[in-house]
């Protein structure tokens, strides 16, 4: 696949991660930080098959695949011009045999899938709630931001049935929402065990966070220490280097 092969508006991105690339197109929308750090944060062990929620350009299992040694890794995403984008990716990766792209909904996730078809699930959902003052709700963008198509509520109950007893669940969110978070995932029997709160600036509130759950799991929350994204001259931490490989 050449330059010839992309679509009006696209563009070939280097992930400087094992030579992979991605197409992404600007108007649509591209991948931001909270998707790295979410593929540093997750955890897909050998012989583990995974599952991104929402995958729009595929940029999670890709990354997913570069960092972990997981053995498949499937993204789910209902915009079929997103899905065309990320299977055209993975072939430019050459990673067919590595990585799936289904277009669905989430909302239909456990019956495209089954139950406890995968090990682990990851998703980088829309953050916002409601729709006051949209004007375009089909907008990418506006879907990929917004819970327009999906909710936290719908994540979380296709998770749950998704995944087998002690399967892993990761998710990249916004602090503002954290209360709801907790209560809904142990709702749906996700119990949440490792949480990682992402700070851009050591002196900003935290903007971001990271967390995992386990099916069934017994309440312990574990909460690692922060995460620093910029060093005060605006250039990345060591740790944003080191263990994510941006």
């Amino acid at each position: 696949m050449t330059q010839n092969n992309l679509h009006q508006g696209e563009r070939i991105d280097d992930l400087q991660r094992n030579g992979y690339v991605i197409i992404q197109n600007p108007k649509r929308f591209c991948f931001g930080m909270d998707a790295v750090l979410l593929s540093g944060f997750a955890q897909v062990k050998a012989n583990e098959c995974a599952l991104d929620l929402g995958t729009g350009t595929g940029i999670i299992p890709l990354l997913l695949e570069a960092k972990t040694d997981g053995n498949h890794f499937t993204g789910l995403e209902i915009q079929p011009e997103s899905a065309d984008m990320a299977r055209r990716s993975v072939m430019l990766n050459h990673l067919e045999n590595k990585i799936d792209i289904v277009t669905g909904d989430i909302k239909d996730a456990s019956r495209l899938f089954g139950a406890s078809s995968f090990a682990v699930i990851t998703v980088n959902p829309p953050y916002m709630i409601g729709q006051h003052g949209l004007k375009n709700l089909q907008d990418a963008k506006t879907i990929a931001r917004h819970e327009v198509l999906c909710t936290l509520e719908d994540i979380l109950r296709e998770s749950a049935k998704i995944l087998p007893p002690k399967g892993r669940f990761y998710m990249v969110h916004r602090p503002f929402r954290l209360s709801e978070i907790m209560c809904k995932m142990t709702n749906y029997g996700i119990e949440p065990k490792r949480m990682k709160l992402v700070y851009p600036y050591v002196d900003r509130e935290p903007n971001m966070v990271l967390i995992e759950g386990l099916r069934g799991g017994k309440p312990r929350l574990t909460v690692e220490k922060p995460l620093i994204v910029y060093r005060e001259n605006g250039t990345y931490t060591d740790e944003i280097y080191d263990t994510y490989g941006y």
